[in-house]
């Protein structure tokens, strides 16, 4: 089982890739978490309107995403994580998780800087390594969608040094989750509406 158990029209509109066979893994072990994702791809939409709103804080583009699966029961969390070595505890610290459900994680990362991939793929590899999470899903833009960002006028405000795939895979590439599955979600122009 590899990409196809993602339907179609969701394969369609977004470009997908996988690291460890994370779709088979969700598909199989955690059907319900890999049906609220499909949900969430299948009914987003990349609004004009959203990629026009001024940058203050966080993008309408994440708190969408975010906010579909927090109604599912997706939740930010964070982990309190220690090691003991002769009575003496040693924390282990990791970053939280913007959406985590049942040792499945979800990163949104639209418009950061990009050493947030680093953060995000180094959280996944540690706390798969601690048998926290099974599987790590990063949905992140394409990079082609510049030229739309140039024609709308927000070109200055997603620079080549922000999140985007041409950014993330060198880093999965290079081994920056280490082990752990990875499910790479690109929105591109196939999901984008310019009269919304």
């Amino acid at each position: 089982m590899g990409l196809e158990s993602i339907p179609q029209a969701v394969r369609d509109r977004y470009h997908i890739e996988e690291r460890g066979h994370a779709s088979g893994i969700l598909a199989s072990d955690y059907p319900n978490e890999f049906q609220d994702i499909v949900d969430c791809l299948t009914g987003f939409v990349l609004r004009r309107s959203h990629i026009l709103t001024p940058g203050a804080g966080r993008s309408p583009i994440s708190v969408a995403l975010d906010g579909f699966l927090h109604e599912r029961g997706w939740e930010e969390k964070s982990f309190d994580i220690q090691i003991t070595i002769d009575a003496n505890p040693i924390p282990i610290p990791t970053h939280k998780i913007d959406n985590f459900k049942n040792e499945v994680g979800l990163e949104v990362e639209w418009n950061n800087k990009d050493p947030f991939y680093d953060r995000d793929l180094n959280n996944f590899r540690l706390l798969k390594e601690l048998r926290v999470l099974a599987v790590g899903v990063m949905i992140t833009r394409m990079s082609a969608l510049q030229a739309l960002f140039n024609e709308l006028g927000k070109g200055a405000s997603y620079g080549a040094s922000t999140t985007h795939w041409g950014k993330l895979i060198p880093k999965v590439d290079g081994g920056g989750a280490g082990g752990c599955p990875l499910l790479l979600i690109g929105m591109g122009m196939n999901c984008y509406d310019p009269n919304s």
